[in-house]
């Protein structure tokens, strides 16, 4: 039956998912004096809170409408703190408005701006989204909040505590001021409640049930094991409860992605979910838990915050929780709406006072007890073959096949055979070590348990540094008893009180000294450890009314005296002036410096005259240096005796040598063209050369295909023609006439001799 004061599209959404009657913090945001005004809302996790925000604000979203036409500016907003609490948001909300023909349009990060923006050109009537990426649509003018008639803050806490505080004022203040606020939160600490303050507008607090109080339908424990089996504690775990889906809590991502590897290994189907994954991985995961693929997801507080998985029904705390609240939200993901659920603390030794605190701080009463062993998961198992619901079902198809294998293998040998597979396809469950749960943290005892006493009194205190943890020992030394005989030890500013055991006092006597200086009297009874009165401080005496200051007065400035360094002060004082000597009068103080005064200029020693400058462009002639030649007039050269003419060289003189051939006369230079019959050699038969003609030169044979191309010629020389048989000439050489002639009056090439593998030597010049 559905309460009435619902919007009818509303209402009948409900009706077809199955609502029969509403949750209490439903109920509560649909009481009368709840009508229009900003809301916050405790309750705890998994109470409904969407579907209560999302009737709550229906009257400002519809306006008294059934349906809803265009939206050009959204009408409201819901703020969440991750990603995947506001796609949860924005799934509920459209099945919830689909009646009313809402556009629901999300903006979380890690998803495609350009979709979103796009969404919301096309008109949303409710934009879903986190503090950062709709701060983001705001600057860049694509979300316009001008038209919002409500907003909805979900998991404030949460929101505080990642920082998000500022983004909520910069997105609450584009809105109008006149919306309504509505926030929504697990618990109210103080922050939550300044929050309101700065965000709302008298607003009406409803603490709906289940705030303050433990979770009826989730089911605590904790385990105490040892520090070397917290994680086979977490695999015998999973395995004795058999849960639809489970979730693993731990504080870091290295945790997380260690844990998937263990149980990777082992056969479990799991995924993880931390904040270092993409967007597109966090949806696979929650989509492989929602489908069945996977059935233990790895979380990390923030990753899994707000997230609704179907059948979660057990939650396991590898890493204790930093505080309470986090404790409430770990385990609120188990135990919705009505279902049952388990949240298992794993403790080691040493955390054993940190769970009882954070057990203690959420108002949870936790069972304790030694995790699952390897016999309870297995008689666990044995249960389960036996509830299996296959037995229930129809097999008339199978009992053909059944027969056979009876006949064949026996009634026995099958069903071994089931049970072996049956606990082959699980994980085979730890052996793990046994530990104490801790014991209850016993009362305070009081003075009058400790019976019959006698007070002693050491003569030391907290100037001497004293401390009941360095007295201790040494009083039980002294007097050979346990601290058991020892009742309050009570360290005073200067002594220390010590409380014995009356039939222990005799050990210590009258008087007994510890250690160097420490002694330790008997005292006639109680000590009286009343601290004294302080005396009233005297009221301080008024102060003297200051005098007023004399007006500043420049003063003039004293001329400058140098005073001498200190040795010749001290050699001064022994009667030895070192400046002026030993029959130097006493030293003085320093006569002043004379005035400086301006002296005329007749005064001044008149400068002998120079001699006229000469003018601009002028040189000083130069004195004459003998006989120096005019500009241009070279001094002769003297003659050096006979020396021949330009290009007639001095003859050589015969030598008495009659071994050697004397030289030839040298006739005079041919013409170019004509060149000099070499003489006949006497040591050896080879013919003179002839010059020949063109025509007797032997012509070329033409070459055959595949020969060797002749050698390239140097790309120094460049051929300029010379007819046929004619070597081309040099580019360094021009020709100026037919004749040949050259440049330089270069002496002719020498005809080449037959042998070409002698390279051109060219003749050398007069």
């Amino acid at each position: 039956m559905i309460e009435l004061g619902i919007a009818a599209p509303l209402a009948a959404a409900l009706a077809a998912k199955g609502y029969e009657k509403m949750t209490a913090v439903q109920t509560a945001v649909l009481a009368e004096d709840a009508q229009g005004r900003d809301l916050l809302v405790s309750a705890q996790t998994g109470s409904g809170k969407t579907v209560a925000f999302g009737i709550a604000m229906a009257d400002q979203i519809l306006g008294g409408t059934d349906r809803l036409l265009y939206a050009d500016v959204p009408l409201g907003l819901v703020i969440a703190p991750t990603r995947e609490l506001a796609l949860q948001v924005a799934r509920e909300l459209e099945w919830l408005y689909a009646s009313a023909g809402a556009q629901i349009a999300t903006c979380v990060g890690g998803m495609d701006y350009r979709t979103e923006k796009r969404a919301l050109d096309r008109g949303a009537h409710i934009v879903v989204g986190t503090p950062g990426r709709l701060r983001d649509h705001i600057d860049r003018k694509s979300l316009d909040l001008s038209g919002l008639r409500a907003a909805v803050l979900d998991e404030a806490d949460e929101m505080l505590d990642l920082g998000f505080r500022e983004d909520l004022e910069y997105i609450l203040a584009a809105a109008p001021e006149e919306r309504r606020t509505l926030m929504f939160s697990a618990t109210v600490p103080k922050e939550i409640a300044k929050l309101a303050e700065d965000f709302q507008n008298n607003a009406l607090r409803i603490a709906a049930q289940g705030e303050a109080k433990q979770h009826v339908d989730i089911e605590y424990r904790a385990f105490s094991v040892a520090v070397r089996d917290r994680e086979h504690a977490i695999f015998n775990a999973l395995r004795f409860y058999e849960a639809q889906t489970a979730i693993v809590f731990c504080k870091t991502r290295v945790n997380v992605n260690h844990l998937m590897s263990r149980m990777g290994n082992r056969g479990f189907k799991v995924v993880a979910l931390s904040g270092e994954l993409s967007q597109q991985e966090r949806t696979n995961a929650l989509t492989a838990l929602r489908n069945g693929r996977a059935n233990v997801c790895i979380a990390t507080d923030v990753a899994a915050r707000g997230i609704d998985l179907p059948g979660l029904e057990l939650v396991i705390h590898a890493d204790l929780p930093s505080n309470s609240e986090t404790l409430l939200h770990r385990s609120g993901r188990t135990g919705r709406a009505g279902s049952k659920g388990v949240s298992a603390l794993i403790v080691a030794p040493s955390e054993f006072k940190k769970a009882q605190r954070l057990l203690q701080g959420a108002k949870v009463v936790a069972e304790w007890g030694a995790a699952p062993s390897a016999d309870d998961v297995q008689a666990r198992d044995d249960l389960r073959i036996f509830e299996n619901p296959v037995f229930a079902q129809d097999l008339s198809d199978e009992m053909e096949m059944a027969a056979k294998l009876i006949e064949r293998f026996g009634p026995e040998q099958i069903a071994a055979a089931y049970v072996k597979s049956w606990r082959s396809g699980r994980s085979a469950p730890e052996v793990l070590s046994e530990t104490a749960a801790p014991r209850d943290a016993a009362p305070p005892r009081e003075r009058s348990e400790f019976g019959a006493s006698v007070w002693f009194e050491l003569s030391v205190g907290h100037t001497g540094r004293a401390e009941a943890r360095w007295l201790l020992p040494k009083i039980c030394d002294a007097g050979g008893i346990s601290k058991d005989g020892i009742g309050a030890i009570r360290v005073q500013s200067e002594v220390t009180y010590v409380q014995i055991a009356e039939g222990l006092a005799g050990k210590f006597g009258q008087s007994l000294e510890l250690e160097n200086g420490v002694v330790m009297a008997r005292m006639a009874g109680e000590p009286s450890m009343d601290r004294p009165e302080r005396a009233p401080r005297k009221a301080a005496a008024p102060r003297a009314p200051r005098a007023e200051k004399a007006p500043y007065e420049k003063r003039e400035k004293a001329a400058y005296v140098p005073k001498p360094s200190r040795l010749v002060e001290e050699a001064r004082a022994d009667g030895y002036d070192p400046i002026r000597g030993n029959d130097a009068p006493p030293a003085e103080a320093p006569t002043p410096r004379k005035p400086y005064v301006k002296r005329e200029d007749g005064e001044r020693k008149p400068y002998a005259p120079r001699a006229e400058k000469p003018a601009y462009g002028e040189k000083k002639p130069y004195a004459p240096r003998g006989d120096k030649p005019a500009y241009g007039d070279k001094k002769p050269y003297a003659p050096r005796g006979d020396k021949p003419a330009f290009g007639d060289k001095k003859p050589y003189a015969k030598r008495d040598d009659g071994d050697r051939k004397p030289y030839a006369p040298r006739s005079e230079k041919p013409a170019f063209g004509d060149k000099k019959p070499y003489a006949a050699r006497a040591e050896s038969a080879a013919k003179p050369y002839a010059k020949r003609d063109d025509s007797e030169r032997k012509p070329y044979a033409p070459r055959a295909e595949g020969s060797a191309k002749p050698a390239p010629r140097s790309a120094g020389f460049k051929s300029h023609g010379g007819g046929e048989g004619k070597p081309g000439k040099a580019a360094g050489f021009k020709s100026h006439s037919a004749e040949g002639k050259s440049f330089g009056k270069a002496k002719p090439t020498a005809p080449r001799a037959a042998d070409t593998s002698k390279r051109f030597v060219p003749p050398k010049k007069k």
